[in-house]
């Protein structure tokens, strides 16, 4: 059953009711898990261990509106380790780090970061001018174990209930931090 049909079914439905009593539920469900088990069959282990991790991740804080409530204090500079969840193609997801550029009401903005080599070498920068523009350096930060690099086109609000703990701390006046927000309002126009 794909999307469209299933969309179908819902929108005939009377949508009252616990969904285990629908006729169509053994059907849904059973397709549902083939799906997911022919995917998860075809990864390997160090693909699989980031979607399950974040799976878990998922049940345990779905119903939390912040970090707070798990014990988590951020701040605006923060750099955290955050479950981002699924991601599509070329978005950051699963279990990577992010810097909060602003808080309001439990939500953070966050531009992902991540350690990849290779996508520290395609940044823009001073260094390399004809390099990406929606990639960043930022280097080595303290608490940080390798050079980092900002997906500055991946920025986006995020329950702060996602934040798993806090690794680092960039001053939110300093010359780096501003020019990060520079950068990212370059990448909204």
């Amino acid at each position: 059953m794909g999307v469209k049909e299933l969309l179908e079914l819902i929108n005939q439905d009377v949508k009252v009711g616990m969904i285990s009593h629908k006729c169509y539920w053994n059907q849904l469900w059973s397709q549902y898990i083939s799906e997911h088990e022919e995917e998860f069959k075809g990864l390997e282990v160090k693909d699989a261990l980031p979607k399950l991790i974040s799976d878990v991740n998922f049940r345990e804080r779905k119903n939390y509106a912040s970090c707070q409530e798990l014990g988590v204090d951020i701040r605006v500079g923060d750099i955290c380790y955050i479950d981002f969840g699924e991601a599509y193609i070329c978005e950051i997801g699963f279990q990577h780090f992010g810097l909060i550029l602003t808080l309001f009401h439990n939500k953070a903005f966050v531009v992902p970061m991540s350690g990849n080599y290779v996508a520290f070498h395609q940044a823009y920068g001073k260094k390399n001018p004809k390099g990406k523009k929606h990639l960043m350096r930022l280097g080595k930060i303290k608490g940080m174990n390798k050079q980092s690099v900002l997906f500055l086109n991946d920025a986006k609000w995020i329950n702060t209930a996602r934040i798993i703990d806090v690794k680092s701390h960039l001053d939110r006046n300093s010359t780096l931090f501003l020019e990060i927000k520079e950068r990212v309002k370059d990448c909204l126009d």
